[in-house]
């Protein structure tokens, strides 16, 4: 399957979108303002140490404290081989007011402040440095076990120091001993940076920071799949040649300036396709339809035949749908970067084989996920449950904020609710006061709904508060807004 990667960069914004077959796969936003931080390596101080919890809260400089389990806490070298039943407590590795130097593993989403851990990583292009664990680790998407363990034996060889360990990337197979060797000399000298700044650094201080977005995807794409780079920005084009000669010559001939008038993402539907991706609704070619609803505790996903009648019998049209869902499915979530507990309602299947295929087209659709997966059987209710691997936030919570007047509700009060509501606010003030007139301040919309549909209802209101109403449109009033003035 082939990739385009095209980029958009303004001064305050660059944008990367992954295109597979013509078809808008996945989406990377980083903001001048709100650069992400996972990998970023802070100089932190432990503010707090919850016990109950057995993790801590430490300060790294940002709004929120992050947090720190115990899990990921860096034991002391002389209880390294302990079994985890022995591993000292929160108590015993950490104390209010330590320095730590802390790594964001996840950023802060919501709520939430970042997740950090101690276990520090450096990472190259076809590498991972661990510097505090001695390990040698291959990328599970490597599946030849005889290539697996040619990089090994060529990692063995070429590291100098035994305690430090590594993680031989996707991007390492096929890659030759030099290359090895120079990806290894790189993380040397980041790695060496780090422990310079670690020691002179002030507290809350950034000591170390992953490359920007696009070299970013530069390094980690897999390279044998791209077909065409096109970047809109001469300038950043310029700097992507240069990373490019330096750490990933084969990517060069596949940069491309795209000096056009018309903008990148317009010539090639994306922003189209963006704006769909904040949608709940997704339709699908056959007529049926998928429904997200993204909460903070988890994402529920329904499948729906919708217009889909199929051909012969009821049982094919749902298989059917389900399939072509399955495959929907696994591209929203790349698209959106849904994370965290995912629940799917698929369409009812009484056919265990039919059942049986459309876990398996989903689990085959998310084998394309850069995000690490976990599917579940079906359900005792029809549901499947599954997780998916979640570092940043997800693209409605990048372009969009929760509403200021459903409150992210998503729905908000009928004209006739919010009518009711003002009519025994009116009663209860006239029996509690002596009053000789109220005025309602309102939004417009209930204004005209008590004027002009419901007329008859105003004039039983005022017979039955004794009083004369009056109604008054407040311009920056919200529905669910109003007051009742006594006079």
């Amino acid at each position: 399957m082939t990739e385009e990667l095209l980029i958009n960069v303004t001064p305050q914004e660059t944008r990367v979108a992954t295109v597979e077959n013509g078809m808008l796969t996945e989406i990377w936003i980083e903001r001048v303002r709100k650069i992400g931080l996972v990998g970023t390596i802070f100089q932190g101080t432990v503010k707090r140490v919850l016990p109950g919890m057995e993790a801590a809260f430490v300060d790294i400089g940002l709004e929120k404290a992050a947090f720190l389990h115990v899990s990921d806490v860096r034991l002391p070298p002389a209880s390294g081989n302990a079994d985890e039943a022995e591993a000292p407590s929160i108590g015993k590795l950490l104390t209010e007011g330590q320095a730590l130097a802390v790594q964001v593993n996840k950023d802060p989403l919501g709520t939430k402040g970042a997740r950090v851990t101690t276990h520090l990583t450096a990472p190259s292009r076809l590498l991972v440095m661990m510097p505090y664990e001695p390990n040698i680790g291959v990328s599970v998407r490597i599946e030849s076990e005889e290539e697996r363990e040619r990089l090994r034996s060529i990692v063995e060889e070429l590291r100098v120091d035994s305690s430090i360990g590594y993680i031989l990337r996707t991007a390492a197979e096929g890659a030759d001993k030099e290359a090895l060797r120079q990806d290894m000399q790189y993380l040397e000298k980041v790695w060496a940076g780090v422990q310079k700044r670690k020691l002179s650094s002030t507290p809350q201080s950034v000591i170390f920071r992953d490359l920007p977005l696009v070299q970013r995807m530069m390094r980690d794409l897999n390279r044998s799949n791209v077909e065409r780079i096109r970047i809109d920005s001469r300038e950043t084009y310029r700097q992507c040649v240069n990373f490019c000669e330096e750490y990933v010559p084969e990517l060069e001939g596949c940069l491309e300036h795209y000096p056009g008038e018309r903008p990148i993402f317009d010539l090639h539907g994306v922003e189209d396709e963006i704006d769909k991706a904040l949608d709940r609704r997704v339709m699908l070619k056959s007529g049926g339809y998928l429904i997200l609803d993204q909460t903070e505790s988890m994402t529920t996903i329904d499948v729906n035949t919708g217009g889909f009648v199929g051909k012969h019998n009821l049982e094919e049209t749902i298989f059917k749908t389900n399939l072509e869902a399955a495959q929907a499915i696994a591209r929203q979530l790349r698209l959106r970067n849904l994370g965290g507990i995912i629940i799917i309602d698929f369409i009812d299947m009484t056919v265990l084989e039919h059942r049986r295929q459309v876990l398996r087209a989903l689990e085959k659709a998310l084998e394309r996920d850069h995000a690490r997966t976990q599917v579940s059987e079906v359900s005792q209710l029809g549901l499947v449950e599954m997780t998916r691997k979640r570092t940043r936030e997800s693209l409605e919570q990048v372009l969009c904020f929760e509403c200021s007047v459903c409150n992210g509700r998503g729905m908000q009060k009928t004209q006739e609710t919010v009518a009711f509501e003002i009519a025994r606010e009116i009663i209860r003030q006239v029996r509690q006061f002596e009053i000789d007139s109220v005025t309602v301040l309102a939004a417009s919309d209930i204004v005209e709904w008590f004027t002009e549909e419901r007329s008859d209802d105003l004039a039983e209101l005022q017979d039955f508060a004794g009083v004369p109403i009056r109604l008054q449109a407040e311009q920056f009033y919200t529905r669910e807004n109003f007051d009742v003035v006594l006079q």
